[in-house]
């Protein structure tokens, strides 16, 4: 693909191929090359397709607190026409280095970075705007001095709500604000410059005009882009700034590195990124609470103001079935929760909910509004986010007045499903998960084998959370699996882990049976009931042939439930000793299995030195066949195989001293959960 195919390729989290245009000469601007050895051709800028939008600002309304629409303010994304080829070719040479930055030492890396900044002189709103050029930007941001990066973020501010709303430009200005909630930190201990990077190094004594601090900049833009949040909002390429900056002013984690799914970039941007050899900015601060300004902190609380008397009820409904503006509006409702005001009489949330907030009487426009909302793509994941932030009251209403007698139904519906598991993982007391259980207690079977485990699998989440109802769940299933006598519960774990009712099982060929993995993720949910909620697997477990509990170590899903069951911390340590004496003689064996490795490996921990030196000896005694297997070397590491073999004294010493500050620590957070048990049992008495 030459030159010109490339330029036309759009790029953003929901870009699309470029709309075609008839008459772009009739429209655009021109730009004459400024090298004197390019060609005189007048180039013209392609017109943008992003300038129709969602929303227009109604400059005359009666209202000045109202955000609005008027069709003659429109607000379109910034235009500087192309780039000087001489300065795209120029950059197109430096982004090999970028993308590959060996250098030598960190002088050579400064002036390499200086001798860009210097070429692009003038031209930084320009690139900034191109879709070659932003691409670089970014790349080169990451290896800047923060000097650099205030400068270039300072230019900006001459025209920040076009360059927001432009599908090139929003990324730069993204990239602008990972990096910014990074050096925030080092400006408050006042490790940050004026001076640009590589002046003392080049000998230059030049007196450089202070730039604002990254404090003063992201200031200045809340303050630009609070009175149009709204229309910012709608708008598809300024929506995930917003995201970005409401995160980095409440000093909440922006990239959660272990959890992709918590990334504030979408798989498509992330994967275009990574096509362009592309890196994320990977930095640990952003993955962890930050400590920012007071002055941050205002500004965050005045945006959440302004914004929740400034939006109107008709857009804010608008926004919670937007796939643009709804990841926007969560946040803010996410962090008004944090500050307590969220269920406030005409807050943001109430508007949502067409007032059930403020008035939660029967409104048969607002019934029906919400229940279209549970069974919409985009407004079932408002829903699921205003289940998590709910108090028992607002919770309590939602259930009682759009879920009950309908959970069964909403349960295997494709979208409105997920409403549910949001509904019954997040209630708030033990009450209301009991008459959750009871209510969905007869569909429990069709869930299981309907492909919707997921309802199940959030009724054990709350469950072990409030440490309540598990002898009601532990029936439910019992149902649903179509237990019925005593005897034929010890087939609970097979059941469970291959999903099939009794009378299936019992005609089936064992040895056929596929595993499936919502039911063991359920049979390790089931372990981690509190008191004796576990007491019916392990029961089930020992009421199985040995030789095939072994086979399931050797499963990929099969190995995830006996680790379970090794590893659960509600489990007696006599209980487990039983289980590991049924793998005696077969740790070698399991060692060099992909999946059994991790079996030695749990069994490892939860062992006392006495069992760690049979497991020892049988490792050595097979050294041979456990060393050619890359898992069984992986297990031998771990075991420290070779320093028993040379100086057995001193790693039996090492594994006292390993065992003694366990159980140190054990009786430590024992100690400190005591009272509280203690506690509640006094205030159980005095309600009676």
């Amino acid at each position: 693909m030459g030159e010109d195919g490339k330029r036309k390729t759009r790029r953003g989290k929901r870009g699309g191929d470029a709309k075609k245009q008839k008459d772009i000469e009739a429209s655009t601007e021109t730009v004459l090359p400024a090298s004197s050895t390019a060609p005189s051709t007048e180039y013209t800028a392609p017109p943008m397709d992003s300038g129709d939008s969602l929303f227009y600002f109604d400059t005359g309304s009666k209202d000045e607190n109202t955000m609005n629409v008027d069709k003659e303010d429109k607000i379109s994304p910034a235009s500087y026409g192309l780039v000087n080829p001489d300065l795209q070719s120029y950059l197109k040479n430096c982004e090999t280095m970028l993308d590959d930055p060996k250098f030598e030492s960190i002088e050579d890396r400064i002036i390499f970075v200086n001798n860009v900044y210097e070429e692009m002189k003038g031209f930084e709103l320009q690139l900034t705007t191109d879709h070659e050029g932003s691409r670089i930007l970014e790349k080169l941001f990451r290896i800047s001095s923060e000097y650099q990066i205030r400068r270039f973020f300072s230019l900006m501010r001459e025209d920040t709500i076009r360059l927001v709303i432009h599908r090139f430009s929003s990324h730069t200005i993204q990239t602008l604000l990972f990096l910014s909630a990074v050096a925030l930190e080092r400006e408050a201990h006042g490790e940050t410059s004026d001076l640009a990077a590589g002046a003392e190094i080049e000998g230059e004594d030049e007196v450089r005009t202070k730039m604002p601090t990254f404090e003063e900049l992201l200031l200045e833009l809340v303050n630009t882009l609070t009175p149009q949040w709204a229309f910012l909002m709608a708008n598809e390429y300024a929506s995930h700034i917003l995201r970005v900056l409401l995160l980095v002013l409440a000093g909440n984690p922006i990239e959660d590195q272990s959890n992709p799914k918590n990334s504030i970039k979408s798989k498509r941007s992330a994967k275009y990124v990574e096509d362009r050899n592309g890196e994320p900015i990977n930095h640990p601060s952003l993955s962890i609470q930050r400590k920012i300004p007071d002055s941050l902190t205002d500004a965050l609380d005045q945006l959440l103001k302004t914004t929740d008397s400034s939006i109107n009820d008709l857009v804010a409904r608008g926004f919670t079935t937007s796939r643009v503006g709804s990841p926007v509006l969560q946040q803010m409702l996410v962090l008004q929760s944090k500050k307590g005001t969220l269920e406030q009489p005409g807050s943001l949330l109430d508007k949502c909910l067409l007032n059930l907030v403020s008035d939660p009487t029967e409104n048969a426009r607002r019934d029906s509004a919400l229940k279209l909302m549970i069974d919409d793509i985009v407004g079932s994941h408002f829903l699921q986010k205003v289940m998590e932030l709910a108090s028992p009251k607002l919770l309590q209403t939602l259930f009682e007045r759009y879920f009950c007698g309908r959970l069964s139904v909403l349960s295997m519906h494709p979208i409105s499903n997920f409403v549910v598991q949001s509904l019954l993982s997040n209630a708030k007391n033990e009450r209301q998960l009991k008459t959750m259980i009871a209510e969905i207690q007869p569909s429990v079977g069709t869930l299981l084998f309907k492909q919707r485990p997921g309802v199940v699998r959030a009724l054990l989440d709350s469950c072990i959370r409030l440490r309540a109802g598990s002898v009601e769940i532990m029936n439910a299933l019992y149902s649903g699996l179509g237990i019925s006598a005593l005897d034929e519960r010890k087939e609970l774990i097979n059941l469970l882990a291959f999903l099939m009712p009794y009378k299936e099982f019992v005609n089936a060929d064992y040895d056929q049976l596929p595993f499936r993995i919502q039911g063991s993720l359920i049979i390790q949910l089931v372990l981690q009931l509190p008191g004796d909620g576990h007491e019916p697997i392990m029961n089930s477990f020992f009421a199985q042939a040995p030789d095939r509990m072994y086979s399931w170590c050797k499963d990929p899903s099969g190995s995830r439930i006996i680790e379970a069951i090794i590893s659960s911390e509600h489990i007696p340590l006599a209980t487990k000793r039983q289980v590991l004496d049924q793998y005696s003689n077969k740790y070698a064996d399991l060692a060099v299995n992909k999946y059994g490795s991790h079996i030695v490996d749990a069994c490892w921990k939860v062992s006392d030195m006495p069992y760690k030196e049979k497991i020892m000896i049988e490792l050595i005694q097979r050294e041979m066949l456990v060393q050619d297997s890359p898992f069984g070397r992986i297990v031998m590491r771990n075991c420290r195989v070779e320093q028993y073999k040379r100086r057995a004294d001193e790693w039996r010493e090492r594994e006292r001293s390993l065992q003694k500050g366990k159980r140190m620590f054990k009786d430590i957070f024992d100690s400190s959960s005591t009272p509280n048990k203690r506690s509640d049992k006094k205030s159980k008495k005095s309600k009676k």
